[in-house]
């Protein structure tokens, strides 16, 4: 993990028809460092095919893909890690359990969740949501200012999510985010998800040129 402000793509909630060819286009169009398979309430068949079909085409291109909610499954599968919510299991178990493998942990906006994530050795913490956002229910609104405090704190990187999009992701690169989180930012885009990664990479590049 390098000091740029990266791109961390989670998929769509559902994966539409011909996601594959999608992905790899996305993929190639510009630096991703992660994608987060997360298919909620999908059942476990389902899930397994996705991994089974999407972890080629993201180590290929040297992406680490990471699975929602569920270590055991990530552990199972082959996936590079798993992201956990704060509901999802035990924490501390997982980061036993994925050993050798990235653990990211959601932190929301609490600044007491992200120390209890670093110190039981995760990866990453998550904060957000720092937009409204139409993938899921906002509970938790976080300031800029904890990325701030946190990369001035702490070695972990730090994952910015919640409605991110080029226009508004200025302030949390230059905030100290590691990494951004991105859903309807880029599948969404109106001329393509290739074109939506170019996109987030321009207007990462001109926050850090900015800052």
């Amino acid at each position: 993990m390098d000091d740029r402000c990266r791109l961390y793509l989670v998929t769509p909630p559902v994966l539409p028809t011909g996601f594959p060819d999608l992905l790899a286009a996305a993929l190639d169009a510009g630096d991703v460092a992660c994608l987060q398979l997360r298919l909620k309430d999908a059942p476990e068949d389902e899930i397994r095919r996705a991994v089974e079909t999407l972890l080629p085409i993201a180590q290929a291109r040297e992406v680490a893909l990471i699975l929602n909610d569920d270590a055991k499954l990530a552990a199972a599968t082959g996936c590079d890690g798993a992201h956990l919510g704060q509901t999802d299991g035990d924490h501390a178990g997982a980061r036993k359990l994925l050993e050798g493998k990235i653990l990211g942990i959601t932190c929301h906006a609490s600044r007491h969740l992200a120390m209890e994530a670093g110190e039981i050795g995760a990866d990453y913490v998550a904060f957000g949501a720092f937009f409204p956002t139409s993938t899921k229910e906002t509970v938790h609104q976080a300031d800029p200012e904890i990325l701030d405090w946190w990369s001035e704190m702490m070695e972990v990187p730090s994952v910015a999510i919640g409605g991110i999009t080029p226009v508004n992701c200025g302030p949390l690169v230059r905030a100290g985010a590691d990494f951004l989180a991105v859903v309807g930012a880029v599948w969404n885009h109106p001329e393509g998800p290739a074109a939506g990664v170019r996109a987030m990479n321009t207007a990462i590049g001109e926050a850090l040129k900015g800052g």
